[in-house]
């Protein structure tokens, strides 16, 4: 078996390049004259209709660790472990932590490093080789085996971890036991299943059709050749190529299937008899009197048949190439934009982003519209790298013709994705697959973008309410752990769907990963209120208020949240009241406290209330607060007084008492708002730019209003800013001419 297993060396990312024995033969030839450098590979995916792209959505397991066979571990293990483990999302720990076991050579320490490792950072292909490379060289071929198979379940996109698993299966397996080769062809079906449509996917392809070849299978190679020629990759040419090579080298009778030979042969019998039948008569009268044309043995076919059966062969494989090319074009450009396809925990820069979501636009927009043929053009940048030699302009594909196509059976025990997929006598048909293949190739260089996982999941969403909500699993569980915001979107879609207790789950499980997050809990309150759980609701509420005693800004944060639910929803006025009380004894400088305090009791009743609202002005006055908050309690303990006081002695002596304040903090006065109830709100300018008047009838004025001379220029404004309201130049079309100073004349001046 020539199938050769690559050289493999780190590369500065922590991945392993991997240069094949097939890989030295292959020439790179873009489509027309297109010539450009492409990135290496690290595997899109395609699998059978009937199951989901990407990973298994159940959690990977690896292989349980094996009794510590070599003593103790080495010295300085322990060390780098605790500081891995202390701080799992620091990749440089890691990878300082496998370089010191790869050096110390410690089967048990490497083992352990790995699996807790790779639980916490799947993609990484050149690992699970590492990993795959150990066990193998510790003689434990089962367990590398165990490892290959949990590596492609986490990663079934990668080819260059498929060509390590046959590589070692062809390298442990008995080929003389009859049950090898059925082995050996189920894992190749598989790979090309999952892999096969990835535009780098050629090397896979290859050793597939070497090892029929190997195998004496060349019916099968063909029929290996013949769907690659169907898929869009890289080094589409060399398929091309090679089908020639192939079926010139061989007998077409032991290439192709007997069904289509038997066609083709009867097709150009049938052609031969018409080209004698036109022939000259004369030519026939050349042999001797009585001699008859030699009669071909029968069941033999002449040389010159055989030809003309491969120049039909290659004139129908020549229709599915110049189809494939138009594909491969049209993606050219996008391809040469992605320079790094592999995982890394670095950042990408903007341009790679746009890049990807300019690839998704593009085929997604393919299959939304199939008279819509948009030029491959992501972004100037990747127009730049590909420096094309001069312009193509992407072409439609032409209608594949009617073939024949080969149906020799290649002993696989799933069915043969790619086969089923095709379109008779073309290439794969543009649909909803290829823009799954994009997307899972792109959440593997992007998968710790939440951008692009929401972006798979809501448009699965639209198809599959299950394989969207694997997606999610998928990323929260694995990818995004630590990232709230994903974690937050998969609960509202489980609600979305119906799914309260998973959606509780997810918040849950949210909440134990990234405890005291305030948006977590307040979400679970949310749910269970919508869910008509409002003792839930509150009882979380409550937890956190206790909880949080120690933090007195959050404290007072979930006490207001509480409140708000118990007087808006539970109508308990006097258990919203406590609350608030006693989150001000914690946070007395807190001006929001006392400022929804004040609220609760102006939303009373009026004359129940006056007390109370009085009491709250108060204590807010003798509070730490700043100046600005205390005029802004003030103005609002008299915007009550003036509307709902019993007497104007009342109103007039709230009034005198605002006039102190003011001339306390030596006229820093701050105007308040009708209606606000953010203190932040409340705290305007006293140009009174930021202040939005109420909607006035268009009334003209019949009497001019009091004359300003000899009043107090502070009492104008001293309560609520009427005359700064009133004062606005908008105002002006509506009528009113000079201010209406509302204070003025009501009060005295002081």
């Amino acid at each position: 078996m020539a199938a050769v297993e690559g050289c493999e060396e780190m590369s500065g990312n922590g991945e392993l390049e991997e240069s094949s024995a097939m890989e030295g033969v292959e020439t790179h030839v873009p489509p027309a004259s297109e010539t450009a450098s492409m990135p290496e590979e690290n595997g899109g995916s395609i699998v059978a209709p009937e199951a989901p792209v990407g990973p298994d959505p159940a959690p990977f397991s690896l292989p349980p660790p094996a009794e510590d066979e070599e003593g103790e571990l080495p010295v300085d293990f322990e060390r780098l472990w605790k500081a891995a483990q202390d701080n799992p999302q620091d990749f440089t720990s890691w990878t300082d932590l496998l370089q010191y076991c790869e050096q110390e050579s410690h089967l048990t320490a490497s083992r352990r490093a790995l699996q807790d490792f790779l639980l916490r950072y799947p993609l990484c292909y050149g690992y699970w080789k590492k990993f795959v490379d150990l066990e193998r060289r510790g003689g434990h071929i089962n367990k590398a085996e165990e490892v290959c198979v949990q590596g492609l379940q986490a990663i079934p996109l990668s080819v260059d971890l498929w060509i390590h698993y046959i590589n070692l299966l062809l390298g442990t397996l008995d080929m003389n036991m009859p049950e090898s080769p059925c082995r050996i062809r189920r894992v190749f079906e598989d790979s090309v299943a999952a892999a096969g449509m990835d535009f780098h996917s050629d090397r896979l392809w290859d050793l597939y059709v070497e090892w029929e070849k190997e195998q004496g299978n060349m019916r099968n190679a063909t029929a290996i050749l013949d769907r690659a020629l169907k898929v869009p990759t890289q080094l589409y040419n060399t398929h091309y190529d090679k089908y020639k090579e192939h079926l010139n080298g061989n007998e077409p009778k032991d290439v192709l299937c007997q069904e289509e030979y038997e066609e083709l042969r009867a097709l150009c019998r049938q052609s031969q008899k018409a080209e004698r039948a036109e022939q000259p008569q004369d030519e026939e009268e050349e042999r001797p009197p009585g001699e008859e044309e030699p009669a071909t043995p029968e069941g033999t076919d002449t040389e010159e048949l055989m030809q003309k059966i491969r120049e039909q062969v290659l004139l129908q494989r020549d229709k599915v190439y110049q189809q494939n090319e138009g594909e491969v074009r049209k993606r050219w450009n996008f391809e040469d934009a992605i320079k790094r396809p592999y995982f890394h925990v670095k950042p990408l820069d903007r341009i790679q982003l746009r890049s990807w979501h300019s690839y998704l636009d593009w085929e997604i927009a393919q299959l939304t519209s199939d008279t819509k043929d948009p030029s491959p053009d992501p972004n100037e940048e990747a127009q730049e790298a590909s420096e094309p030699t001069e312009p193509t302009e992407p072409t439609e594909p032409t209608e594949p013709t009617e073939t024949t196509e080969t149906t020799e059976t290649i002993e696989p025990i799933a069915p043969i994705a790619l086969a089923q997929e095709e379109s008779e006598g073309g290439v794969v048909a543009h649909d909803d697959r290829r823009v799954r293949i994009l997307f899972e190739r792109c959440l593997i260089a992007c998968a710790l973008y939440e951008e692009f996982w929401t972006r798979y999941a809501q448009y699965l969403e639209q198809q599959s309410v299950e394989e969207a909500r694997a997606v999610y699993k998928r990323a929260c569980e694995i990818h995004l752990m630590y990232k709230p915001n994903m974690h937050l979107q998969w609960s509202a879609f489980e609600e979305r769907h119906g799914d309260l207790t998973e959606a509780r789950r997810v918040l849950e499980a949210l909440e134990t990963n990234l405890p005291g997050l305030a948006m977590v809990r307040l979400r679970r309150a949310g749910l269970e209120r919508r869910a008509g759980r409002l003792d839930q609701s509150e009882a979380l509420l409550w937890d956190a208020v206790t909880e949080s005693k120690e933090k007195p800004t959050l404290h007072a944060f979930y006490s207001i949240k509480l409140a708000r639910l118990l007087l808006k929803l539970s109508r308990n006025p006097s258990r919203a009241r406590r609350v608030l009380q006693e989150a001000l004894e914690i946070s007395p400088d807190n001006d929001k406290l006392h400022m929804n305090l004040l609220e609760l009791e102006v939303s009373g009743d009026p004359w129940a209330s006056a007390e109370a609202v009085q009491e709250c002005v108060t204590r807010a006055l003798a509070a730490p607060l700043a100046p600005h908050s205390k005029i802004v309690f003030s103005q609002r303990g008299l915007q009550f007084v003036e509307d709902y006081g019993n007497s104007i002695q009342s109103v007039l002596s709230v009034y005198e008492e605002h006039q102190k304040l003011l001339r306390e903090f030596g006229g820093a006065k701050r105007e308040a708002e009708n209606g606000e109830e953010d203190p932040e709100k409340l705290c305007k300018s006293d140009d009174g730019s930021a202040v939005a008047p109420p909607t006035m009838p268009h009334v003209p004025i019949t009497t001019p209003p009091p004359s300003m001379m000899g009043t107090d220029m502070s009492a104008q404004s001293g309560y609520g800013g009427y005359g700064s309201w009133y004062q606005q130049p908008q105002y002006g079309s509506y009528g009113y001419q000079n201010t209406w100073n509302y204070n003025q004349g009501y009060y005295p001046p002081s």
